[in-house]
């Protein structure tokens, strides 16, 4: 089985920090291939944009994932040809209906699997605030009642969401997270406290929170490196997203080098997987 760490090309927006001009289209992939990633993750729906990013993707012989937003089943198919046009490895999909019932999201998710395996390409469903998946609760229950449905581990959406106390956290929640962790086949990457989605992780006072994110990851990997066959690719997307995902001060400046933070996290999640 493989590992694999890819960059969010949206996590690269706004950089360099303290920079006086953000880096091109062009420098922002050779600087993801230059650090050692395997991959970059792009919305590939915008033709513009995909071509503009094919070359440099396979200049820079990166590997890629399509990340889509479908309000239907419909329109996912249009996602899936973007994904075939784009050469991506899987898809990623946060799914944007809301219903009040998992009975009435049952058969979007089913018929976009579906869609996504006729197509050959690995499906996974992010666990994401304002989307399908928001809360944690209805989440536990959507992969209960879709047995085969693979998630995408944001799990950073899921701490905010609920604002668990902790750490450590109660018998309930970590005997939840653990469940959620047991479905992932993907992961996206940021460590977040209980009241902000993404906090700066060489920041020594956040330490209490990426320890937990890093007991969180070594616990997923070790429950894929249980099932997975060995064809199986465990894919983490490192996702330090831009303002206002990153913490801005009264100059509206970012608190931290993201750039140099998602470096360090990519290292530290290869760690994980190797002792593991």
């Amino acid at each position: 089985m493989k590992f694999q760490v890819y960059q969010s090309l949206w996590g690269m927006v706004g950089l360099p920090f303290g920079g006086a001009k953000e880096w091109t289209l062009e420098e922002k992939v050779a600087k993801i291939a230059e650090a050692g990633f395997d991959g970059v993750e792009f919305l590939m729906e915008d033709p513009a944009h995909l071509k503009a990013m094919l070359p440099l993707v396979e200049k820079h012989q990166l590997r890629r994932s399509n990340i889509v937003f479908p309000w239907t089943p419909e329109e996912f198919k249009a996602d899936i040809q973007a994904a075939r046009d784009g050469g991506a490895t899987h898809i990623n999909l946060q799914p944007m209906p809301m219903p009040r019932s998992v009975a009435a999201g049952v058969p979007y998710l089913v018929r976009c699997m579906d869609l996504a395996a006729a197509a050959g390409f690995p499906l996974y469903i992010e666990t994401h605030r304002d989307r399908m998946t928001t809360d944690m609760y209805f989440t536990l229950d959507l992969i209960e009642a879709v047995p085969d449905l693979v998630l995408c581990g944001d799990l950073s959406h899921f701490l905010v969401g609920r604002e668990f106390a902790g750490p450590p956290l109660s018998a309930d929640n970590d005997r939840y997270m653990k469940q959620i962790l047991e479905r992932c086949g993907a992961f996206h990457g940021r460590v977040a406290s209980r009241e902000q989605v993404q906090v700066p992780i060489s920041f020594p006072h956040n330490k209490v929170w990426l320890d937990l994110y890093t007991s969180w990851w070594e616990y997923g990997f070790r429950k894929f490196k249980e099932r997975a066959k060995p064809e199986d690719t465990l894919t983490f997307v490192v996702e330090l997203g831009p303002p206002t995902y990153a913490l801005q001060g009264a100059d509206g400046k970012e608190l931290s080098d993201r750039w140099q933070e998602a470096q360090q996290l990519k290292d530290l999640v290869w760690a994980i997987w190797k002792r593991v």
